[in-house]
């Protein structure tokens, strides 16, 4: 008999994530083995909460149009499910499992990075115990492109596509204005611990052979060395544009710029970097610095989307579904490179213990010498992803056209959630 499948979106979303959906959605349609498709409200909350939506009740015109929709259709969150072995912890488990089984959900793809990893194996882990007959599978996404067990992730295409091109044009802007005016400009970049994104800063031609330099979380801040690079590339280029992850430590290992706050997974809240840079360039140097934060608009910059990136993300969304349907709990679908010239890549599956809060680190073989570029063997990876555009359909009033779901809430059926 045909079960139900339930979708969800956690952590911090991408301009993809909703065309991953729209894979699971694809996939949902021709199972036979599926039924009726709800999306949770802000991920596991939504499950916890019973805040379902009716996939299904929505066009399939506006279901569609997910794919060329940024930011999480569905509303998403930062949640750590308590550990599984802590008995205070169990009646979260129950809850969830008893909201599956009152919607005759038999399927659960989470969609997200390494934490949302977690919670689909705890998941999957407690349906096994409890006796739920639950497949939980996961579904990457994160810019920051650190998910162990696949070539990369989705949104992290476009990210970098994002700011590679926003770093190229920043650069003809400061090179225009560097006889009279600037002469640095910084960008900041996210990148807890990983400095993928800040390496597509790289791509540029133009900036790799000259001003452009790279400040990776992976090589420890020297200011004395940072200085004499930025000093030599004013000096022979009349500018410099400067690429930082906010992850930036220092030789003790400590944030250069980080906040007092910490997320639920004990995260701390990073921010900051390219104005305290500026400050020591123009402390140091005494050279004019602007300086500007990628942000929420490096993740959410769907009008710039690379199309290999759309295409991968709703593919995954797909097989995600499919691993779900075909009894394979406890994995994620994963990409995999055949081959970088031509490019070629695959889907395959890996379990959810190779990719649950474990960290994807850019290798030191990806980084120049110096420490502030890539190599050639960096290019060739970080090239195929960014290629193609996949622009969304614009309207008349010259914005693009974006999904309008109605969010119909399904019908409580057990009470309140109070945990």
């Amino acid at each position: 008999m045909p079960r139900n499948l339930c979708y969800a979106q956690s952590g911090g979303v991408t301009a993809v994530i909703n065309a991953t959906a729209a894979g699971v959605f694809d996939a949902a349609r021709r199972a036979p083995q599926a039924g009726k498709c709800f999306a949770a409200r802000n991920g596991i909350l939504g499950v916890l909460h019973e805040e379902l939506f009716e996939v299904w009740r929505e066009s399939p015109k506006e279901l569609d149009a997910l794919a060329h929709t940024p930011g999480g259709a569905f509303g998403s969150c930062r949640v750590k499910m308590p550990a599984l072995d802590d008995p205070s912890g169990e009646s979260a488990y129950r809850r969830v499992f008893d909201v599956f089984r009152a919607h005759d959900i038999g399927y659960f793809v989470y969609n997200g990075g390494n934490d949302s990893a977690d919670t689909a194996l705890k998941l999957s882990t407690m349906a096994r115990r409890l006796g739920a007959e639950v497949e939980c599978v996961g579904a990457p996404k994160t810019i920051d492109n650190d998910l162990a067990a696949t070539d990369n992730c989705p949104g992290f295409g476009s990210a970098a596509k994002y700011v590679a091109v926003s770093v190229l044009e920043a650069a003809l802007d400061v090179e225009s204005m560097r006889r009279t005016s600037t002469k640095v400009f910084i960008l900041e970049v996210m990148g807890r611990n990983a400095g993928w994104l800040a390496a597509a800063a790289g791509l540029p031609e133009r900036l790799r052979a000259g001003p452009g330099l790279i400040l990776f979380p992976e090589i420890p801040f020297d200011r004395a060395k940072f200085m004499s690079a930025v000093e030599s590339r004013t000096r022979r280029h009349g500018y410099a544009v400067v690429t930082a992850s906010e992850g930036l430590r220092d030789g003790s290992g400590n944030f250069l710029s980080a906040l007092e706050s910490a997320d639920a997974f004990s995260h701390q809240q990073l921010g900051g970097v390219a104005p305290r840079l500026a400050e020591m360039i123009g402390a140091d140097l005494g050279l004019k610095c602007h300086w500007g934060v990628s942000d929420y608009l490096q993740r959410s910059a769907r009008h710039i989307a690379s199309a290999v990136d759309v295409e991968q993300a709703r593919a995954l969304g797909a097989a995600a579904a499919d691993l779900a349907f075909s009894g394979r709990g406890g994995t994620m679908a994963v990409l995999e490179r055949k081959s970088d010239s031509p490019y070629r890549w695959r889907i395959g599956a890996a379990d959810l213990s190779r990719l649950a809060n474990r960290e994807k680190r850019l290798p030191r073989s990806f980084i120049t010498r110096d420490g502030f570029g890539i190599t050639a063997m960096c290019l060739r990876y970080l090239s195929p992803l960014i290629r193609g555009e996949s622009f969304p359909p614009f309207g008349r009033d010259g914005l693009p056209k974006t999904a309008n779901l109605k969010n119909i809430q399904a019908k409580r059926k057990l009470p309140k959630w109070e945990g």
